[in-house]
């Protein structure tokens, strides 16, 4: 099928720099791209060198595919991001994650940039997250479906992986910060919410709000890979004390956060590069 082909060029085009085998991809979020700096970096190869992969045009990502270790365990990361809000399709936006399956990852651990709704959370803090909303305009696995690639119908009962998820509130605890356990609501933008959306989310059951995440999980669950959400809370959404974002606070926030999520990236690597 067509799809394949594309990962196939993909994939093609990235061994042409990298003969590695991904243990687990990497899709880093707005503003937290540095993390990357922990990579033992074997290849770097900007997204417009790699078929079919699209642009990044968000603040805050850079764009550009980094090959090599991070915890022991051999990593392909994404420092930047797609987003529906950019124009891509479903589709589009989540070719990467099958790029990273066909490279050999069975682990995906994505992180995000999001605001907080629930009054128990702050600026900084780190959420893993346990379960998703998806409020976006359309899904990834929408039309026919190649068995090759995953199921016609899979389940998401589990999206997030539960060991990771031990692993991941395990670490926070280690290192003395906190890790919150939630659930993250996901919709297109890429204006911010209105107070009534965010008390509507709210109620829904949703702990924090964002633009991305869900459809590449989506996607991995689909092709069998165990998924690790992470979400920063750069601000905070309370209807009642609802301030105007500052997209440079936002970064600034995400900035300071970041030791945070890379010391439980860091750890969870070790747990994946130890069970192979």
């Amino acid at each position: 099928m067509q799809l394949r082909a594309q990962i196939d060029e993909a994939v093609a085009a990235i061994r042409r720099c990298w003969p590695g085998t991904a243990q687990a991809g990497i899709i880093l979020g707005t503003g937290l791209g540095s993390l990357a700096d922990q990579i033992e970096t074997e290849a770097t190869i900007a997204y417009e060198e790699i078929p079919h992969f699209p642009k990044s045009t968000t603040i805050g990502h850079t764009g550009q595919l980094v090959l090599g270790r991070c915890g022991g365990a051999t990593v392909v990361a994404m420092e930047g991001r797609f987003h529906a809000y950019e124009g891509y399709t479903y589709q589009q936006l989540t070719f990467p994650v099958r790029v990273m399956k066909a490279l050999g990852a069975d682990v995906l651990i994505v992180s995000n940039a999001c605001g907080g709704m629930n009054p128990a959370y702050a600026c900084g803090d780190v959420m893993v997250i346990d379960d998703h909303i998806n409020l976006l305009s359309g899904n990834p696995l929408v039309g026919p479906n190649d068995d090759a690639l995953g199921p016609r119908f899979p389940d998401m009962c589990r999206p997030y992986d539960p060991a990771l998820i031990d692993e991941a509130l395990a670490a926070a605890k280690r290192e003395g910060f906190v890790a919150h356990r939630g659930v993250y609501v996901a919709v297109v933008g890429p204006n911010l919410e209105t107070r009534a959306e965010y008390r509507y989310l709210r109620t829904i059951g949703a702990d924090v709000v964002g633009m991305s995440t869900v459809p590449e999980v989506i996607v991995a669950v689909h092709a069998g890979m165990r998924v690790l959400g992470l979400s920063v809370v750069t601000d905070m959404c309370l209807p009642d004390a609802l301030e105007p974002a500052d997209i440079g606070k936002i970064l600034a926030v995400a900035a300071t956060a970041e030791p945070k999520l890379r010391a439980i990236v860091v750890d969870v690597l070790k747990q994946v590069a130890s069970t192979k």
